[in-house]
């Protein structure tokens, strides 16, 4: 009984936050998209039942709400970890072999491609075309930092540091 209550609360603690976000962009139909990115922002991913209370709070077809979190590639309908990394695959990064980062980061993690995510929802891995900063290839952004002429095993100990936070906290 009390897993249902915890779950009923979190339910109810996240359409807060969803209300407050479509407040704060006076219910408008035509903010769709910043609407969507703020979500976003808060819980990592767009969840069904998000999507679908969206469409009902803005008038608009869930179909229409799905359509926009489904093309643009920003969007997310899957979970993403606490930590997002995001390694460039661009061709300035891959030269400099940005693979064996990545090959790096899944086998510390142990996902891979098509789970992407760690089991604990701490680590997600992208690859991302360009990150627009070649010069300090091969890069990784996490959580936004951008960490520069990265090597496998920088990339592992970020993951140690943040590992390692993540148990001081608790």
């Amino acid at each position: 009984m009390q897993v249902i209550n915890e779950q009923t609360n979190s339910m109810i603690d996240n359409l807060q936050v969803v209300n407050q976000i479509l407040e704060r962009n006076g219910y408008n139909p035509a903010k769709l998209i910043p609407i969507l990115q703020q979500i976003q922002e808060e819980f990592k991913y767009l969840s069904k039942d998000v999507i679908s209370y969206v469409a009902n709070s803005l008038n608009l077809p869930a179909s229409r709400v799905y359509g926009v979190a489904t093309f643009y590639a920003h969007f997310s309908l899957t979970p993403k970890g606490k930590y997002v990394f995001r390694l460039c695959d661009g061709t300035a990064c891959h030269v400099k072999k940005s693979h064996g980062i990545l090959n790096a980061l899944y086998a510390k993690l142990n996902i891979n491609a098509e789970n992407n995510t760690s089991k604990d929802m701490l680590f997600t891995v992208e690859t991302v075309s360009c990150l627009g900063a070649c010069g300090l290839a091969p890069v990784m952004v996490v959580n936004g930092e951008v960490h520069g002429q990265v090597t496998p095993e920088q990339a592992i100990a970020i993951v140690d540091e943040l590992i390692a936070a993540e148990k001081a906290a608790k």
